[in-house]
């Protein structure tokens, strides 16, 4: 099988068991709790085979429920006397819970049965059954996976098999940076499919920077009446020479938002929203210039930002600006609310690349700074830092943010105890926050930085950053060796980043980020096979079949042979330079 993820465990199914034939007549059996998974099959992969896929009891078909299919005769036929191979009725596919899955894995693994004329998935909880159902999918070949059928009336049939599988990590997640890019809504909704596609579960949404502000804020509508837009885009790397001359920006009204996260929600996938703070806030300043530091600069004069790189224009640490942002967050509550998932509470604050070249000049930065008895500028953003963490706490929710929210310390820092740190500048910062007592999300530039070029041919599209190979993502490992056990269970999970600076359209993040994605995705489901390192060779074998699941997705990836011709940007200055900093 081409499985990708690859899954823990595959069997064979019992001796006499055989394809199971999804037709006309297929009827989906589903427990309690699943229902979500089954009006999935039916919109997604029944818009893909033309299959109806009704309801068993609305069809007339029978049963009651995947509890009735709680045991396998010996041709995998399913028990009970309404078993459809019996009466000359049509396949079903039943959709159960087993607490013992939840036991033996986690609520995200599965089992998935498949012989003679049912498909049985049961999970550890509802996610379980939707990642049982995306390996259905896969089951049923490439073209399961377009928006019509290609071939009507064709056949469809799942081998006999029998797979148990659950992920190794519970974060697997994408960052998506749409601050320096915006990407319209329809193009957010296409990015959780293919992470549902690929058993990916958290979606790390990058909303404001220097470069744009992206979600509307009522109480203060000139984020985006102003901070959404700029003037004109740097075309390629900041030492370019060329201008993208048209004005550049968009934004996600409230509803957006709220559609987004409900339809990850249908996927099983949890939406991270970040609003970067002290820094990359040039935007939000722009729109309200009494944000910066107007002591050492005219902040009147400021523009959303049109360049890449970090910019000296910080946040201002008053009284002022804490009230601004707790008033952002605020309203960001409402639209990111608490769930089952256990990842729903993170709101993720930025903290990264904070210059404090302002608030050393500043004399009301300095003046709080003695107030506070601070020792140094990096103190007076640990207490930024450590403000809205406690606030956040105080409403049931836990800040993350970049492996700069240690600077300052990190028992001293007083964050509390469920901070957690996305450690981005390789794994120091995250193998100092494991051993301090806080979570960590991995995602190292050097490993998991999809903006990275992907070879170091002349032909990459503005390559940036390190060479990054879909192999050299294949043999990414979450879990730095120096940490002991206890420390490495504050290791969540992982996940991959994409700043889009040299992504200007749906295209070119197709391009970076594919086919990489799908080794990132087997990389932190899959189980590591210590003390042997994954089968790249036999990843490769697989990934031949899910090129073509990803070209009836249309996704424009970057074929293992090279970019083609209308992928390059001939003429657009880079930065290829191997082990320089990954800052654009």
């Amino acid at each position: 099988m081409d499985l990708i993820p690859n899954p823990r465990r595959t069997d064979p199914a019992p001796p006499k068991a055989g394809p199971v034939r999804l037709d006309g007549r297929t009827v989906i059996e589903a427990a309690p709790g699943t229902e979500g998974v089954a009006r999935w099959l039916r919109t997604t992969v029944g818009a893909a085979t033309g299959l109806p896929l009704p309801d068993a009891a609305v069809s007339g078909h029978g049963g009651s429920g995947a509890q009735d299919s709680g045991t396998q005769d010996s041709d995998g036929s399913g028990s009970g006397s309404d078993a459809p191979g019996r009466s000359g009725r049509g396949s079903r596919i039943l959709l159960g819970i087993g607490p013992d899955i939840a036991r033996e894995s986690s609520p995200e693994g599965y089992r998935l049965t498949a012989g003679t004329d049912t498909v049985r998935i049961d999970g550890g909880g509802p996610a379980g059954v939707f990642w049982g159902a995306q390996t259905l999918r896969q089951l049923l070949g490439p073209d399961a996976f377009r928006a019509a059928p290609v071939v009507p009336g064709r056949a469809w049939t799942v081998p006999p098999t029998v797979i148990e599988d659950a992920p190794r990590f519970a974060w697997r997640g994408l960052m998506l940076d749409v601050s320096r890019h915006f990407m319209p809504k329809d193009g957010v909704l296409r990015v959780l499919d293919l992470l549902a596609a690929h058993k990916l579960n958290v979606f790390h949404f990058h909303l404001t920077d220097d470069q744009g502000w992206r979600v509307e804020i009522k109480r203060y509508p000139r984020l985006t009446e102003v901070g959404a837009w700029r003037s004109r885009t740097k075309w390629g790397h900041r030492a370019s020479e060329l201008w993208d001359e048209k004005p550049h920006g968009g934004y996600y009204t409230q509803d957006d938002i709220r559609e987004i996260v409900a339809y990850a929600a249908e996927r099983h996938i949890t939406v991270v929203p970040e609003i970067d703070i002290p820094g990359h806030s040039q935007a939000a300043i722009a729109a309200y210039p009494e944000l910066g530091n107007t002591d050492v600069i005219d902040t009147t004069s400021l523009a959303v930002w049109d360049t890449w790189g970090i910019t000296a224009n910080v946040l201002a640490p008053t009284d002022n600006t804490l009230r601004f942002y707790e008033g952002v967050f605020e309203e960001l509550l409402e639209l990111f609310p608490l769930s089952s998932s256990p990842f729903s509470p993170f709101v993720h604050i930025g903290g990264d690349e904070c210059l404090k070249d302002q608030w050393r000049s500043s004399p009301a930065a300095q003046a709080r700074m003695r107030e506070l008895d601070l020792a140094d500028e990096d103190r007076l953003q640990s207490w930024i830092v450590r403000h809205f963490d406690r606030w956040l706490a105080d409403r049931g929710r836990r800040l993350i943010g970049w492996d700069e929210i240690l600077e300052g310390g990190t028992t001293d820092a007083g964050l509390t105890p469920g901070a957690a740190v996305s450690s981005w500048r390789g794994y120091a910062g995250g193998i100092a926050a494991a051993r301090a007592g806080h979570d960590v999300v991995m995602c190292p530039e050097q490993q998991v930085y999809l903006d990275h070029r992907q070879a170091a041919g002349e032909d990459e599209p503005m390559p940036i950053g390190y060479v990054r190979t879909l192999e050299d993502v294949y043999r990414f490992e979450p879990v730095p060796p120096e940490l002991t056990a206890a420390e490495a269970a504050r290791v969540l999970g992982a996940q991959a980043n994409v700043w889009t600076e040299v992504m200007q359209d749906r295209s070119r993040v197709d391009y970076q980020v594919f086919p990489r994605l799908a080794a990132f995705a087997e990389a932190v489901w899959s189980p590591l096979p210590a003390p042997v390192e994954r089968d790249y060779a036999d990843f490769e074998r697989r990934m031949a079949g899910h090129y073509r699941r990803l070209d009836a997705l249309g996704v424009e990836y970057r074929p293992p042979g090279g970019p083609l011709p209308w992928q390059r940007r001939p003429g657009v200055l880079g930065r290829p330079i191997e082990g320089a900093p990954p800052n654009v």
